[in-house]
């Protein structure tokens, strides 16, 4: 039974791999597909924000409330900007982001390209001529691979402003000297690799949706069981990326 899992848990890496190969390949073929494009770029974009928002918002505030009885237990309150800004521009931020992306989007593309594979509409858009794989797949992996990035700055920007509101509960803190200690405190080695690695966060959620929607199969039973895969798979592929992130940043001396 274990061996099967290990075997079954192989074919599917070698899959991903395999289709993770026809993306780049068909990625540079003409034609793009910008008007697809565009559009994926709103829903996944656009309407994902204000959910990123939300939690950024109140990720920012409630780690600046829960973090302060500590620092005023050591006599450090004053420090309370810098490292509410670090924990959150370094990881939490970038994390969180990527996470909620995976599940809204990751279950998204699943269930979508899911439907349309038993329902057999990518087989008649192959059958009329138009490539799916490069209409359907190369231009959502393209998209969230933007995307999520600017949806992690955006939540970083909101995270802090939350994180000032919070500093001001029980204290007061005035907006420039807030601001002035978050941006004294972040570096090079801080804001730059957290927001390259959402390039690779977006990548990987796009890809293991479309991977898990394109090659649905057990009618629509087997949506389901795509889009909740999808979300599971690319949650655990967040998590895997950046460790692996803080591993080559700590090996850079970027932290």
């Amino acid at each position: 039974m274990a061996s099967e899992k290990f075997q079954n848990f192989i074919d599917e890496t070698g899959d991903i791999a395999r289709f993770t190969g026809r993306f780049f390949k068909e990625l540079f073929k003409p034609r793009f597909e910008f008007n697809e494009f565009f559009r994926q770029c709103f829903f996944i974009g656009y309407k994902s924000f204000p959910l990123v928002a939300i939690t950024a918002f109140i990720m920012g505030l409630v780690i600046t409330i829960q973090s302060r009885p500590t620092l005023v237990e050591f006599g450090a309150e004053s420090w309370l900007p810098r490292m509410v800004s670090v924990s959150l521009i370094r990881e939490i931020a970038p994390v969180i982001t990527a996470l909620i992306c995976a599940g809204k989007i990751g279950s998204g593309i699943g269930a979508e390209l899911g439907s349309m594979k038993v329902t057999e509409q990518i087989d008649a858009m192959e059958v009329s001529g138009t490539n799916p794989f490069k209409f359907l797949v190369v231009t959502r992996v393209i998209t969230t691979t933007l995307m999520i990035p600017i949806l992690a700055v955006l939540a970083d920007a909101i995270s802090l402003y939350g994180g000032f509101l919070g500093a001001n509960i029980h204290g007061v803190v005035s907006w420039d000297l807030f601001w002035n200690q978050v941006f004294d405190t972040l570096a090079f080695g801080d804001v730059v690799p957290s927001i390259i690695k959402t390039y690779f966060f977006g990548f990987a959620i796009g890809i293991i949706g479309c991977y898990k929607g394109f090659n649905t199969n057990k009618g629509t039973e087997g949506v389901g069981i795509a889009a909740n895969s999808a979300v599971v798979i690319s949650s655990l592929l967040v998590f895997i990326l950046d460790l692996l992130a803080v591993q080559i940043t700590d090996i850079l001396g970027l932290n």
